[in-house]
């Protein structure tokens, strides 16, 4: 289960965040997402948990949970949308642009 994490502190490591899930189950992944010019952690990541079942829990568990001074936010990941390569309007005109 892929699981979204919100308003992390900048200050939070990625082994910090495992450790917090680990308590519900086993983790094969975490990753907090960082800017791709500064290198600063973002505030969110995603942690991957096989059990769907311990994911859950997790997240009942985690969601709200104040970590470093900041309130998670903690839910099921939604998939992202593939929209490169397909066309889009401009957002500030009515002329169409090709992405990617």
């Amino acid at each position: 289960m892929n699981i979204y994490v919100g308003n992390l502190s900048r200050e939070v490591t990625q082994e910090e965040l495992r450790k917090e899930f680990m308590a519900f189950g086993r983790v094969t992944s975490v990753v907090i997402i960082k800017d791709r010019d500064s290198g600063r952690p973002r505030g969110f990541g995603f942690v991957n948990m096989p059990a769907k079942s311990e994911g859950q829990a997790a997240i009942t568990g985690l969601n709200g949970k104040t970590l470093k001074g900041q309130t998670l936010t903690v839910n099921e990941a939604r998939p992202r949308p593939d929209i490169r390569g397909k066309r889009q309007l401009h957002p500030r005109s009515s002329k169409e642009v090709k992405d990617g």
